[in-house]
């Protein structure tokens, strides 16, 4: 680790130099002006991919691609925003969390309440959304004062079950389990955003925004303090850098991009229900963010683009292969000879006597000629 890193985050230069000497006094060599150079040089490469995938994704309207590769297009560009918030918060600060749906769904569910019971539009409701996101985030946060690794990652898997469950308790006021409608953002300086290509063109903005927020926030003496402490938070805190402050700030920060998204998908879809933001969607959002990279500055999109065409691109629709399968006639043959190896209860010899002894028996799948399925 960097000792400068640490001394620029402390509020007395000293704290820095004497960490630095206790640890061993280091002097600038040529391979350390190497090293930056090819840090330097490994920056402006992962600036360049994501210019160049940005610059693809606002050609895909141009290209014809069809109405569904363009809804594709638009759920991954709004999810990606909220993975850069989690990108902040895993990659810089090394703290996973499975509760991100939660933050863009509180985002989603702001804009919508604004809108159902106060009439409030897509612009006023905006700021509103990223400022909750952000204060629901800090509050979330709190617990990794006091716990870290999976402890913590257990407690923002509950936080998406306790919304999911406040939020289909809650009545008129969220819409309850059927949820809550939302208008349309209508036109603006005589831009249609009910048009498809229109919306999507604002997301691929507000994405493009977020990259280079994400990006000035990883290169910034905030973003080295926050390296600073996932690599080592004991002696971040021993050279005086104030790990609950930054801690909560950035979840702040990756709780104000959930917002962000979460009013994005809210107005696309025009309809949201609690079950888009609960636990099973989290992971997904964790699995993006893993397999894209989270240090990297393009790694978020990267995440939300396999996780969201690939599926797509190669036809992978788990009830639909499913269905195929159970149809074709070669494997109803094959399930004929070979027994499934998914036994239940009522598989057992003890089942199987109770069936064949009288007019009273059970009926099960695979003794009313059906076969198991």
């Amino acid at each position: 680790m960097e000792y400068r890193e640490l001394e620029m985050s402390t509020p007395n230069g000293e704290l820095g130099k004497s960490a630095r000497s206790a640890a061993g006094k280091t002097s600038k060599t040529p391979n350390q002006g190497q090293k930056g150079r090819l840090a330097t040089h490994g920056r402006l490469e992962q600036i360049i991919v994501a210019v160049v995938i940005v610059v693809a994704m606002a050609a895909l309207p141009s290209l014809h691609i069809g109405y569904r590769f363009l809804s594709i297009a638009i759920t991954t560009g709004y999810t990606a925003i909220a993975l850069y918030g989690l990108g902040l918060q895993f990659g810089q600060a090394g703290i996973m969390s499975v509760g991100h749906a939660a933050m863009i769904g509180i985002g989603a569910y702001v804009a919508a309440m604004l809108f159902v019971h106060f009439g409030v539009g897509f612009w006023v409701a905006l700021p509103a959304s990223i400022i909750v996101a952000a204060i629901a985030g800090g509050l979330v946060g709190l617990p990794s004062l006091r716990v870290a690794g999976q402890h913590y990652i257990i407690i923002t898997f509950c936080f998406c079950a306790l919304l999911v469950v406040c939020l289909t308790n809650g009545g008129s006021l969220t819409g309850a389990a059927t949820g809550l409608d939302v208008g349309s953002i209508g036109s603006v300086f005589g831009i249609n955003f009910d048009k498809l290509a229109n919306y999507y063109y604002l997301v691929l903005v507000a994405l493009a925004l977020s990259l280079a927020i994400f990006y000035a926030i990883a290169n910034s003496s905030y973003g080295r303090t926050l390296r600073a402490i996932r690599e080592n938070e004991q002696l971040a805190r021993a050279i005086g850098v104030n790990i609950d402050l930054q801690k909560i700030s950035v979840f702040m920060v990756s709780g104000a991009f959930a917002g962000a998204a979460g009013i994005l998908q809210a107005y696309y879809l025009r309809h949201i229900s609690p079950t888009l933001y609960g636990a099973f969607p989290s992971l997904y959002l964790a699995l993006m963010v893993m397999l894209g990279g989270a240090r990297l500055i393009y790694g978020p999109l990267i995440g939300a683009i396999i996780v969201n065409f690939l599926p797509e691109v190669m036809n992978l629709n788990p009830v639909d292969s499913r269905i195929a399968a159970d149809r074709h006639p070669a494997a109803a043959r094959r399930r004929q000879r070979r027994p499934s190896r998914h036994l239940s209860v009522a598989d057992g010899p003890i089942a199987r006597a109770v069936r064949q002894s009288g007019p009273g028996a059970m009926t099960t799948p695979d003794n009313d000629g059906r076969g198991r399925r």
